[in-house]
């Protein structure tokens, strides 16, 4: 995942900044993950997943 692209992602949650940690985004604000699948970040809130 490029840099440029974590810099204008956000948590649907509280809106804080992400971090990639082992194919996965965290938010640095809540802690919520965020899986990747084939590249691509579900940015669903936990209650839609």
């Amino acid at each position: 995942m490029s840099k440029g692209l974590l810099k204008i992602l956000a948590c649907p949650v509280c809106k804080g900044d992400l971090v990639l940690k082992s194919k996965k985004l965290v938010c640095k604000k809540c802690k919520e993950e965020y899986p990747i699948k084939d590249g691509v970040p579900i940015l669903l809130p936990p209650e839609l997943r």
